[in-house]
């Protein structure tokens, strides 16, 4: 039975949709997950869903990018550059503020995670941190004094480039805009063109893992250094595969070499780049925060 002051949340991956209600403490009442199939189809199951809970107050959507993020542009709310297909220029936000006669708050599907784990996850105590999502792509957004990062448009953290040995890694990278860039490099995508299996069917021994945690070690390095964030939050299908943690600190103490001299970075790694506290639910759960946010604007 749903009750008064209800929020919705879409995380809206590339690969899934997850669409949820809570309340104003964010209980979750009701759940669901389905393939992202075309838009129209996707759409209206989500439409279709929040269309049973008759008390929402406003909807949050977290999206796979990139995104126009940007209120009073003609095009906030859609969906850009994508290479999924048939989802470019797709105006996610204004078909379910239409549908649903709610308000609708939009954001990145990382900066909504990022949200998440603000208000309820591993980021409470910090105000100054990075998101990081390793699945089938790699996005990165945070908090800047509390803050979501946006700036120009967004960040597109997956998008920066990094050394590439093709000695010791002849692959030529996955990424259809950039090849080797750092998604292209080190998504679910690519380690499964790389090695010929999915991550999830490689064993924890696999070569695969030592190469994997230095190529995001190198990113988090650079990112370390330009944001000088106070934490870093690593989610996302590949990171389940936690041998990757201890692995992609050791490197980053390695490439750092004692350079930043707080104790966070020099003794505490281990509770500086971490798992998010809301696990696989970051995403939904920050879309549910950015809904509640919107109704005290």
């Amino acid at each position: 039975m749903f009750q008064s002051s209800l929020y919705g949340g879409v995380e809206a991956g590339g690969t899934k949709f997850v669409c949820a209600v809570s309340d104003a403490d964010g209980r979750i009442l009701n759940e669901i997950a389905f393939p992202t199939t075309t838009p129209e189809q996707t759409l209206a199951r989500v439409i279709a869903f929040f269309h049973q809970a008759p008390s929402l107050q406003a909807v949050g959507v977290g999206s796979f990018g990139p995104v126009d993020p940007r209120p009073g542009s003609p095009t906030w709310g859609f969906i850009t550059t994508t290479p999924k297909p048939g989802w470019r220029d797709v105006d996610i936000a204004g078909i379910l503020g239409r549908a649903l006669n709610l308000p609708i708050a939009f954001d990145t599907d990382v900066n909504a995670a990022a949200l998440g784990e603000k208000r309820w996850g591993a980021a409470r105590d910090v105000d100054d941190f990075i998101y990081l999502t390793i699945g089938t792509g790699i996005g990165g957004g945070g908090m800047i004094n509390g803050g979501l990062m946006h700036g120009l448009l967004h960040p597109e953290m997956g998008h920066i480039r990094i050394p590439h040995d093709h000695k010791r890694d002849p692959f030529p990278g996955a990424c259809p805009y950039h090849g080797d860039c750092l998604e292209g490099l080190a998504s679910g995508p690519a380690i499964a063109a790389r090695w010929g299996a999915p991550g999830d069917q490689l064993p924890p021994e696999h070569l695969a893992w030592e190469l994997e945690a230095h190529y995001l070690a190198l990113a988090l390095t650079n990112f370390l250094l330009t944001l000088s964030p106070e934490r870093i939050i690593l989610g996302g299908g590949v990171m389940r595969q936690r041998q990757l943690f201890p692995k992609i600190r050791a490197d980053v103490r390695h490439l750092l070499a004692d350079y930043v001299q707080h104790p966070a970075v020099l003794h505490h790694l281990d509770a500086y780049i971490v798992p998010p506290g809301l696990g696989q639910r970051a995403g939904v759960m920050g879309a549910l925060a950015l809904a509640m946010a919107v109704r005290r604007v």
